[in-house]
């Protein structure tokens, strides 16, 4: 047995992830911003694969905006929820003063 049969024992079979598992695996590295390595890990696949991955989809949306943080969506939507109260107030206001304005003493 020559070299050809040890190349054989250690070759690896390639593994084919479905696009969906490559899309899932991507945004939790992104949308949580934690490590390559330890999303791997929790995956079961090689860390050289998935940052091949995520490089790849970073290069295809080079010019979107980057999405946004764990921190950042609370605060959107903390602000999101004072503009709809400031928003009601404001309303509620404009009808006080109308109701004030039509009023003849």
């Amino acid at each position: 047995m020559g070299l050809s049969g040890r190349c054989l024992i250690l070759a690896r079979s390639k593994k084919n992830y479905s696009p969906e598992f490559r899309e899932e695996a991507v945004k939790l590295v992104i949308e949580t911003s934690r490590p390559i390595a330890q999303v791997a890990r929790e995956l079961g696949i090689n860390a050289g694969t998935l940052t091949n991955w995520v490089g790849a989809y970073r290069r295809e949306h080079a010019g979107d905006d980057p999405p946004l943080s764990t921190s950042e969506r609370v605060r959107l939507r903390e602000t999101e929820r004072e503009l709809r109260e400031l928003k009601q107030k404001v309303a509620f206001l404009e009808k006080v003063a109308a109701y004030f304005a039509a009023d003849p003493r």
